[in-house]
């Protein structure tokens, strides 16, 4: 992958940015957010040039009412070409749903964690990934991109430290299943620089540096230096979420993804290419912000829409 020098590291050229607002930004929500508010949210994500995003979740809605609509979702959006609309699919029944909703990738997710696991499916990790096995099966015979998220990859909410060696069986037990990419989450956002950094190191010994992806939450500021230090040892595929909505519904405490304006913010100073419109997902974050009656997350959109404000311009 060509590399551009930057700061203490050196960093990819081009970054490959998941938006995943519509659904991991949005399923913790307590007040149900109008279906044709996600599909509106959805197309002006893509308008601004995003190309991969988690568009709905496939769950029951016993568990997760906001993820109800998917299926309406999915069929209200405006399908444009080259971009990737994903799904979460927790299980077969899941799978035909999303399936049947045409996606073009389907997520399934496991924890480092134990506990974890036990808390937020109610089985252990073994049976978990055991679970997976007939929705990964099916999904690769379909011809869909299969995704494999890891929670609490750098801490439990429940038994603290996460060793690395929990995090790389995981991850050769996704890469087993077929995944084609796997992302390294920070449920709870506790971790930082180095210990980013060792981690991928230790993943990408057992599964493609290229195909692996970060999901860093905020909680303790971290998000961005922990991107940086992941940009720093090669990775290039993160996600992020407009006005930084969004949280783990079984992590008390837990804030938002980091935010994509911070994100792109962060990249466009560093001089790396994404093919997303910085203004564009400013708008739509004031716009989405306003739309749920809540603050926004991020501290670049605020800023940005404040200055667009202040120059006269309209920010929504």
């Amino acid at each position: 992958m060509p590399q551009t020098s930057g700061g203490a590291g050196r960093f990819p050229q081009r970054v490959h940015i998941v938006e995943v607002g519509p659904r991991d930004g949005l399923q913790a929500e307590s007040k149900l957010v109008p279906t044709e508010v996600k599909i509106e949210l959805i197309d002006r994500l893509v308008g601004a040039g995003v190309t991969r995003i988690e568009a709905a979740s496939f769950v029951s809605p016993k568990w997760v009412p906001q993820m109800g609509d998917g299926a309406a979702v999915m069929a209200g959006i405006e399908r444009v070409q080259g971009v990737s609309y994903a799904a979460l699919t927790p299980n077969m029944r899941g799978l035909e749903a999303a399936m049947e909703s045409n996606v073009d990738e389907v997520v399934i997710f496991g924890a480092a964690s134990e506990a974890f696991s036990m808390r937020n499916i109610n089985c252990s990790v073994e049976e978990s990934v055991k679970r997976f096995v007939p929705v990964a099966q099916r999904a690769k015979e379909a011809g869909l991109r299969l995704r494999g998220s890891l929670s609490c990859s750098f801490g439990c909410p429940y038994q603290g430290q996460v060793p690395v060696d929990a995090v790389v069986d995981m991850v050769m037990r996704f890469r087993d299943l077929g995944c084609d990419e796997i992302d390294i989450a920070d449920t709870i956002g506790v971790g930082t620089m180095t210990h980013v950094q060792q981690v991928i190191e230790q993943a990408s010994s057992v599964f493609p540096l290229e195909r692996l992806a970060g999901h860093f939450h905020d909680t303790y500021g971290q998000a961005l230096a922990n991107i940086v230090g992941a940009l720093q040892v090669g990775m290039s595929v993160f996600h992020s979420s407009v006005a930084g909505l969004g949280g783990c519904p079984y992590a008390k405490g837990a804030t938002g993804n980091v935010a994509t304006e911070d994100l792109l913010y962060l990249l466009d100073g560093l001089g790396i290419e994404t093919g997303i419109d910085l203004d564009a997902i400013v708008s739509t974050g004031a716009w989405m912000s306003q739309k749920m009656g809540k603050e926004n997350g991020s501290r670049a959109g605020k800023a940005l829409a404040a200055r667009k404000s202040i120059n006269g311009l309209r920010v929504v």
